[in-house]
């Protein structure tokens, strides 16, 4: 006697169409995955062109005044002088451009939060009504599992 082999198709078939896959769930964390990637991004490319910005005219502003520095002088002493006002005024403006650059990171750091925040309600959010709508698909196939036998 030959032992017939079991066919598994149709079993994994009806149990497989017994717990059906919710895809709305998948793509509801897609668009609010590609909607934080745009927002960042937009917080990225933001504080790249002030960043930028500020570093031509840091560069503007050196620029200028080394033109007053590179001037022929009459004096030997009026070379000194020029050179520790050009030090002076350097040091001032690294000072300036340095807290408007850390402005720039704090603003960064700030919106960047407060999109991580969002996003984790809004995900949160997604996975508690996915989870939700599971166990009422579950609950629902396994009655009517229990009902058809």
């Amino acid at each position: 006697m030959a032992a017939k082999t079991q066919d598994f198709t149709a079993v994994m078939k009806d149990m497989m169409g017994a717990f059906p896959v919710d895809t709305k769930a998948m793509e509801d964390a897609y668009k609010t995955q590609a909607t934080l990637t745009e927002k960042l991004s937009s917080v990225t490319i933001d504080a790249a062109q002030k960043s930028t910005e500020l570093s031509a005219k840091w560069a503007q502003d050196t620029l200028s005044k080394m033109t007053d520095l590179s001037k022929a002088k009459t004096e030997p002493a009026d070379y000194a002088k020029s050179m520790t006002d050009f030090a002076s005024a350097s040091a001032e403006a690294a000072a300036e451009h340095m807290a408007a650059f850390a402005e720039i990171a704090k603003k960064v750091q700030t919106e960047t939060l407060e999109l991580m925040m969002a996003a984790g309600k809004d995900m949160s959010e997604d996975m508690s009504a996915a989870a939700k709508k599971a166990t009422n698909d579950m609950t629902a196939a396994a009655k009517k599992a229990a009902t058809a036998k």
